[in-house]
């Protein structure tokens, strides 16, 4: 099974029956080279300070010569006003996620990836490993989108996957054959759900691959990055009231439960 791909024009369902299908989907021209600018010329003093392993340790979950920053709702404005909540992952979301959780759903993980010459491959994993109460194969609990900042090549370490391993039993594993790179042009968004096995692909060019990763989980799970850390209040005070709840500040049903008095400072 292949990676499908659609254009930017694409119907929403379209991309949705793909998506299902395959576990995965590669959309191309959804970035302009202004945004991705942006988005860069934000990150890049935060970029500058992250730290780099140069001696890789092949048993850690995260490659070396690796660049990774975090907390993008608060770093990069481009990110949260592009991206976070661009139509189509909203659709797809909409589609995946509502259906098991219909008071909403959340940003679940921000990051910017900048994998250097040398980086290995990344073990490949679930992206909703987190939830073992769930048996393999899960419901779906995570939507996740690679945004290609800059061109993802085989060479370069364009994301591992393995198409259709969404519906796999937990105890079967991926053949070399059916792992397959997300090769696409710098603009594209590659999409994938929580259950299909993938990771960072191995950096054997000279160049350094930019990209950056929005998942969304289930409105009653815990999020993975802690955006109530991660956001202080002065830039909340500055998002929208979707980009606010998308961020996880609103109660889902009862949970979230807060006395605005007992927060003011």
């Amino acid at each position: 099974m292949s990676i499908p791909r659609c254009s930017a024009d694409a119907q929403a369902a379209e991309v949705a029956e793909v998506l299902a299908e395959a576990g995965c989907v590669v959309i191309t021209g959804l970035l302009g080279a202004d945004k991705r600018k942006a988005i860069r010329d934000e990150l890049a003093p935060h970029m500058a300070k992250a730290r780099i392993v140069e001696d890789d340790d092949p048993t850690q979950f995260y490659p070396g010569h690796t660049r990774r920053v975090t907390a993008l709702v608060t770093r990069s404005p481009a990110v949260t006003d592009n991206l976070l909540v661009h139509p189509v992952s909203k659709q797809l979301c909409d589609a995946f996620l509502l259906p098991n959780s219909e008071f909403g759903y959340q940003v679940h993980v921000t990051a910017a990836l900048e994998v250097g010459p040398g980086a290995r491959a990344q073990e490949l994993h679930r992206e909703e490993g987190s939830f073992t109460f769930f048996p393999v194969p899960r419901p779906n609990l995570i939507v996740a989108s690679m945004w290609a900042v800059t061109e993802f090549r085989k060479d370069n370490g364009a994301t591992l996957l393995v198409p259709g391993s969404h519906r796999w039993p937990a105890e079967r594993n991926a053949e070399p054959h059916e792992i397959i790179q997300a090769e696409m042009p710098a603009g594209s968004v590659l999409y994938w759900l929580g259950g299909t096995l993938h990771g960072a692909g191995p950096n054997t060019s000279q160049d350094w691959r930019y990209g950056v990763i929005l998942t969304y989980s289930l409105g009653w799970l815990r999020q993975e990055e802690n955006q109530y850390l991660h956001i202080p209040p002065e830039r909340l005070a500055e998002l929208s009231p979707e980009v606010r709840r998308v961020a996880g500040f609103e109660m889902y049903e009862a949970l979230g439960l807060f006395d605005p008095s007992a927060a003011r400072r």
